[in-house]
């Protein structure tokens, strides 16, 4: 019954350790991509591509915010010291008030 209390505790601090991109007012688009997938033109303009390490393996994220700093701050405190290799604007032309936006429906007239 304890070694049950234990892996529960061990889960909670796990999940808490995770770090979530809206403490750093921040957007994950893409996450683990290719470099193809992350220069599409169908994403928001204020879209930064980011090339980092972790485990010696490369990756690359598409991710937006205000500000770089967030985002640097962001992949620093999840992945550590020398993580980062590249932060670099993306290519989306879709204007960021834009981007998530759905036309409303349009409402069926009675005819009569």
């Amino acid at each position: 019954m304890t070694s049950e209390v234990e892996e529960e505790k061990k889960e909670e601090v796990v999940e808490e350790s995770k770090l979530k991109p809206s403490d750093y007012s921040c957007e994950i688009i893409l996450e683990k991509t290719t470099l193809d997938k992350a220069r599409g033109r169908k994403f928001p303009s204020d879209a930064y591509i980011i090339k980092y390490s972790v485990e010696g393996k490369d990756h690359i994220d598409l991710t937006r915010s205000g500000k770089q700093s967030n985002i640097f701050d962001m992949y620093y405190d999840a992945y550590g010291k020398d993580c980062i290799k590249d932060i670099g604007w993306g290519r989306g032309t879709i204007h960021p008030g834009m981007w998530g936006y759905k036309n409303p429906e349009k409402k069926k007239r009675r005819k009569g």
